[in-house]
């Protein structure tokens, strides 16, 4: 496939999931009546997800300071597919559960909020650009692939830190029947 195809599905792909996410937080979807318990515990599993994706994403780092390039692509392969199955707990969550919103009258707010809003940008962002590192990798494309990751790299490390902190602070607002968090 040549580059502009490959960019042209990477495009594509994200402006499905972006469409995606906007449309499961304006609630225009049917919710199903009835839906699996575990569906309350998967923030908690997303948090998890994303710090284990930050600290794939040092040891990657680590591992192509070192020249070992085997363990680099290894590793970066688990965070992307870890990076995909967030993806789909995400979704599935904010389709099935209705928003949990920070209390206006915490102290806190501006912090969360300001750290949420960083994150849901560059969360859109760096789609693409995961993608296209990617496939700057796989192909052995590493001038690109260096020239690219070099922006990523740091927007998805964010990301991926910041997943958890968004998690910690609003999980003592969650309410869920029969459930705590």
């Amino acid at each position: 496939m040549s580059e502009k195809t490959i960019f042209r599905i990477v495009l594509l792909l994200s402006v499905v999931v972006l469409g995606a996410v906007i449309i499961l937080n304006r609630r225009v979807l049917p919710v199903p009546a009835e839906f699996p318990q575990f569906v309350y515990q998967l923030p908690k599993v997303n948090a998890l997800i994303n710090g284990t994706c930050a600290v794939l994403l040092l040891l990657s780092l680590y591992f192509i300071r070192k020249k070992n390039i085997v363990m680099h692509k290894r590793i970066n392969l688990v965070a992307f597919f870890l990076s995909a199955l967030f993806l789909v707990c995400y979704i599935t969550y904010h389709w099935l559960v209705e928003e949990t919103i920070f209390p206006k009258d915490n102290s806190l707010r501006p912090v969360y909020m300001t750290i949420l809003v960083s994150h849901i940008i560059l969360a859109g962002i760096v789609l693409p650009m995961i993608l296209m590192s990617f496939w700057y990798g796989l192909k052995n494309d590493i001038k690109k692939h260096r020239k690219l990751v070099r922006f990523t790299y740091p927007v998805w490390l964010y990301v991926c830190i910041t997943g958890p902190v968004i998690y910690l602070m609003i999980s003592p607002y969650y309410r869920f029947p029969g459930l705590t968090p």
